[in-house]
């Protein structure tokens, strides 16, 4: 099975937090623990709007520790075909979501990923398989 880290999941596993070890330890050995292009911007963002000083540097390093050890997929060209489908569907029944997490969910279900989050926006998209950290 493939897994796909929302930005909040990357940020936890980047802090050492308890939930994502736990979570990850419990995986299968075939399972696959990704993340995507779309997330490792917003982390990097998040970071660099961040004053000069030790947090940031500390954040810069456990960044490019998280980043080496975990893959990122391209955002394939289906989940452009994804993202129209979900936007129309959410902005019918008067949903809204961040441009960035209707990103992420489309390129989850053009992988055929389970996303993994503690946002609890993903949660009634149709298809979208979703691993709740809280």
């Amino acid at each position: 099975m493939i897994y796909l880290l929302d930005t909040n999941a990357v940020s936890e596993w980047m802090r050492g937090g308890r939930r994502i070890g736990e979570w990850i330890a419990g995986l299968a050995p075939g399972d696959r623990v990704i993340t995507c292009t779309i997330v490792r911007g917003e982390v990097l963002f998040g970071i660099a709007r961040l004053p000069a000083g030790r947090r940031r540097t500390e954040l810069e390093g456990e960044g490019r520790e998280c980043f080496a050890a975990l893959p990122r997929e391209p955002i394939p060209e289906r989940a452009g075909d994804s993202y129209a489908a979900l936007k129309l569907v959410r902005q019918k029944r008067g949903l809204t979501i961040d441009e960035n997490d209707l990103w992420v969910a489309a390129t989850a279900l053009a992988l055929g990923a389970t996303l993994v989050s503690r946002d609890h926006d993903f949660e009634g998209i149709d298809g979208l398989s979703v691993v709740a950290l809280d």
